[in-house]
């Protein structure tokens, strides 16, 4: 394998050293829990990068996915803490004290984590089927997309009773049997996270290798070829969409325990769209841009917040628009540029050296060379 290819394993590794020893080493509790929370977005943004940087399909409506993942764990969080038959407490306060027929499947721990993984790549399945197989992409994907995460956002403000309205759900006390208030197990659910996060980058750079993963690009850069050449597009299209799904699922369930509440505002379309803005930051196309875009993200909506408590929005938006307008290939391509140039002066200085000379220009001088040798012998 030659050492351009190795480029991306050594950056998983640097992040693997950053996330796994030096972040735990030099990170107070609640610093670490925060980067927890990047990492949850950083799993879904990894799913994005393969959907939009790969495949070219522009998701803006991730945050339903992510909402799917993050209401299954909380309203299981929720029942396992009401203990076995009990009510949430938030249904004492704005129902009738009864448990919904549908939430009941959710007491079980095992369900609730299939739940995680089956229903948005259901979900996703059936909506990539009615979009892909009609050929419909572009803007109106992108639209389309868009609106399910605005419609899910606003049915799970309007039924309070059920999902907590606008408020959404929060005091989860345990998670499988672990307290949340625990300092030792926040740092398990931070190492999870992580871990989570890593794994789905090295899936990611398998898949990558993989004939779906060259499919997928020739689907984004020539679709009517690949039609032509008897793959149907839409079925690559699906695969990715439905992986991306389930990724984003999994970072929604995972930020539940670690942040400690849900609300419509985490899964809406402004949510939706921090997570494309992490992607794009980081360079939609590349393996590692993704993740560390989201983090970044993550890392700069906080410390934004905390420098500049009314205004920190328009910073991140001013970020945002200037990444796209000078790296459209976001920081990724910053290192490709910063390669290519390495590179050049490379060329250069060996255009200069006894070996870049050509041969026609060499050959006069190590003539006159051994010529004066031989002089300087007589």
């Amino acid at each position: 394998m030659s050492m351009k290819k190795l480029y991306p394993y050594v950056g998983w590794l640097l992040l693997a050293v950053a996330l796994l020893v030096l972040a735990p080493a030099v990170l107070s509790d609640f610093r670490l829990g925060l980067l927890a929370k990047y990492c949850c977005y950083a799993i879904a943004a990894v799913g994005i990068g393969l959907a939009w940087g790969r495949g070219g399909m522009l998701v803006l409506g991730q945050g339903l996915y992510f909402g799917i993942g993050a209401y299954a764990m909380a309203m299981h969080l929720k029942l396992a803490d009401a203990g076995p038959g009990g009510v949430p407490d938030f249904m004492a306060l704005y129902g009738d004290a009864t448990v919904p027929g549908w939430w009941e499947p959710l007491r079980s721990g095992a369900l609730a984590l299939a739940v995680i993984l089956v229903l948005p790549a259901l979900v996703a399945g059936l909506l990539g089927l009615a979009v892909f197989k009609r050929r419909i992409k572009g803007a109106y994907f992108a639209i389309l997309s868009q609106a399910l995460a605005a419609a899910f956002a606003i049915l799970l403000v309007g039924q309070v009773k059920t999902t907590g309205g606008a408020n959404g759900l929060n005091n989860f006390q345990g998670f499988f049997g672990y307290a949340l208030f625990d300092p030792a197990n926040k740092r398990m659910l931070y190492f999870i996270a992580a871990g989570i996060l890593l794994v789905s980058i090295l899936a990611m750079a398998w898949l990558y290798r993989t004939r779906f993963g060259e499919l997928l690009v020739a689907v984004r850069d020539g679709e009517e070829r690949v039609r032509f050449l008897g793959t149907d597009p839409a079925n690559v299209k699906l695969a990715a969409y439905v992986i991306a799904a389930v990724l984003a699922s999994i970072g929604g369930a995972l930020f539940v325990p670690i942040a400690g509440i849900v609300s419509p505002d985490d899964v809406g379309v402004v949510a939706s769209i921090g997570l494309l803005a992490g992607v794009a930051l980081g360079g939609r196309a590349s393996l590692l841009g993704p993740a560390v875009g989201a983090l970044l993200v993550g890392y700069a909506e906080t410390s934004l917040s905390e420098a500049f408590p009314g205004s920190w929005s328009y910073f991140q938006g001013a970020l945002f628009v200037l990444v796209i307008l000078l790296l459209p290939g976001g920081l990724a391509q910053l290192l490709g540029l910063v390669g290519r140039l390495n590179a050049h002066r490379g060329d250069s200085a060996s255009d200069h050296s006894p070996r870049g000379v050509p041969r026609g220009k060499q050959a006069p001088t190590e003539v006159a060379r051994s010529a004066s040798e031989e002089a300087a012998a007589r």
